[in-house]
């Protein structure tokens, strides 16, 4: 079914008015409210503000804008449904058949340091995430639907679709964003619930929330389990923290199983482990390199030399075996353990005792 409507409006703003004018330039009349509708304006787009378009003004602050029925109805009416169709004619409702919205930005609002509970709860969003759930659940089926698009980077992919399929996205397409329309506002609730839980008797931030929920996104699926005969997939949090397992890239090799992610993240906590005491603790050198085996292994690679909170230098890194002159033009192997790597720059005093000599047999010569 051919887009004829669409609803924008969002927060993030990155990208929406080439989105809009490729809408526009397809025919699609375009609805918006606020700071979005101005937005599209002033760029040359022409735009119906939502207020227009249900005969209500945007009341209490901005609270109240699209919690209307000519915009739900206009939504949720399942296209296809004869006595759905009636009704949303008998009362003046066109269809939406696009949804572009994302949310308040409640955890960028929250992570400010001088983040009050006022300005908290003014950005938990209210007709934004029932918006997305009703173009969600009535994404439809082969017969047609509504698409919602909650991500910017679905916007060539959507225009793209639009423009090769006769201004309509297929079900699968619509299915899709529905998915991921739903999480988008699974995490924003999560996100709600985990701030407000962590406040103490007097709204003050705590360490830890009383209620905890958790979204990970799946990475991949690995060759096995911890066992031959199990399944495992690898999962990580949408912000893993830099420098972790879940950001690592496999290089080379065969499909990871799960006891390489194991073997790989025991290498790295050893580094942790032993960073401040690398260049000085013989005994802390071990376990780094049994955990450099397993991230090869594992075919991983992390750019140490981007990390100086480890307290690395270039000739020390993951270091095997050393060699050193013997003071005649050939190099021996030496022994782990026989000296230390160079502190600062500077050479070790028995290799300074070692080369003088040398120095001295080559003048004579």
């Amino acid at each position: 079914m051919t887009a004829r409507q669409a609803l924008i409006s969002v927060s993030d703003k990155h990208g929406v008015v080439d989105f809009a004018r490729e809408l526009a330039g397809l025919g699609v009349n375009i609805l918006s409210t606020g700071g979005t509708a101005k937005l599209l304006r002033d760029a040359g787009i022409k735009v119906t503000d939502v207020s227009d378009y249900t005969g209500f003004p945007e009341m209490l602050d901005g609270r109240v804008k699209t919690l209307h029925p000519k915009v739900h109805g206009g939504i949720l009416g399942i296209r296809g449904n004869a006595e759905h169709a009636a009704t949303m004619e008998k009362h003046g409702i066109p269809t939406i058949d696009l949804v572009v919205v994302n949310l308040y930005p409640f955890q960028a609002t929250v992570a400010k340091k001088d983040c009050t509970l006022v300005d908290a709860i003014e950005n938990i969003d209210i007709g934004g995430p029932t918006m997305v759930r009703a173009a969600a659940k009535n994404h439809g089926n082969e017969a047609g639907g509504v698409g919602v698009v909650t991500e910017p980077a679905d916007y060539a992919s959507v225009i793209a679709e639009l423009k090769s399929n006769g201004g309509a996205l297929s079900y699968k397409t619509r299915f899709a964003l529905a998915r991921k329309a739903f999480t988008h506002t699974a995490r924003y609730d999560a996100a709600i619930s985990n701030w407000l839980t962590s406040l103490d008797a007097d709204d003050k931030p705590t360490t830890f929330p009383e209620r905890l929920q958790l979204a990970f996104d799946k990475v991949d699926t690995m060759r096995y389990g911890e066992n031959p005969h199990q399944q495992a997939a690898f999962y990580r949090e949408p912000n893993a923290v830099p420098g972790s397992i879940a950001n690592y890239e496999q290089l080379q090799g065969k499909e990871l199983s799960y006891n390489n992610i194991a073997d790989a993240d025991a290498a790295w906590e050893c580094c942790q482990d032993v960073r401040h005491h690398l260049l000085r603790d013989r005994q802390a050198r071990q376990p780094l390199r049994r955990g450099a085996r397993c991230q090869r292994a594992a075919g991983l690679r992390e750019g140490l030399e981007d990390r100086p909170d480890l307290g690395l230098r270039r000739h020390h890194r993951l270091q095997l075996r050393h060699r050193q002159g013997d003071g005649r033009g050939r190099l021996r192997p030496v022994r782990r353990g026989d000296h230390r790597p160079r502190d600062h720059g500077r050479r070790p005093r028995r290799l300074r005792r070692q080369a003088e000599p040398a120095r001295a047999d080559r003048a004579a010569r």
